[in-house]
């Protein structure tokens, strides 16, 4: 019965993510740059300006490793810790086995309420993949990871450009980290502020910081 759940629940989340792939691809060829046309110093103060998005509780905080433990910036407070309530995202990432993430995390594409309702998206909620660890992780361990293709999911440059707008497009996780209710913390800028950025330091040959 749990691998049936597990299964039906993965399955799910593998078809909304085919949603929206098209109009993703589109958009990402408007918003990439040609390759070279930006210098490496002006790729390092993007990443500069990218680092505050990943590393920011919003975004960092589902970036767990294998144990799945989520961590929580709870509304008012400044310090991350363990997520409340003993919550584990399981094997699966998404709590199948114990609690499922969206038990609270109502999948919907209405905007998210003030703190200190649960937030939402509109994609079921889940933890990232592990290979995708950030949380705790320095600004140069991110980057590094975030340009090799064998651990950000095969993607190049364009492609990661695409991942944002395809997310975007479900009204997921990414743009939504600036949009989270009121009474609660976002990273700085915008969510297109954060793709102008990162077509910056693709163009500029994704330079890390040493």
């Amino acid at each position: 019965m749990k691998a049936a759940l597990i299964a039906i629940a993965l399955a799910a989340a593998s078809i909304a993510a085919l949603t929206g792939i098209g109009v993703a691809k589109d958009d990402a060829s408007k918003d990439a740059l040609p390759a070279g046309s930006v210098s490496r110093a002006d790729g390092l103060e993007a990443w500069k300006r990218i680092e505050t998005v990943v590393t920011h509780p919003r975004c960092a905080n589902c970036h767990v490793d294998a144990k799945a433990i989520p961590m929580w910036t709870p509304a008012g407070e400044t310090k991350t810790r363990v997520h409340g309530m003993n919550i584990h995202g399981g094997e699966s990432r998404i709590g199948a086995e114990t609690i499922a993430c969206s038990t609270c995390h109502i999948t919907t594409t209405l905007p998210n309420d003030p703190a200190p309702a649960p937030l939402h998206a509109g994609i079921d909620w889940q933890l990232a993949p592990v290979e995708f660890i950030w949380f705790g992780k320095s600004g140069a361990e991110i980057c590094a990871q975030l340009k090799d293709p064998k651990r950000n999911g095969g993607r190049d440059a364009v492609a990661l450009l695409e991942h944002l707008r395809h997310d975007a497009s479900l009204s997921g996780f990414i743009p939504r980290a600036w949009a989270p209710g009121a009474g609660r913390t976002t990273p700085p800028g915008s969510f297109e502020d954060h793709v102008k950025d990162m077509a910056l330091w693709g163009a500029a040959g994704q330079p890390c910081p040493n």
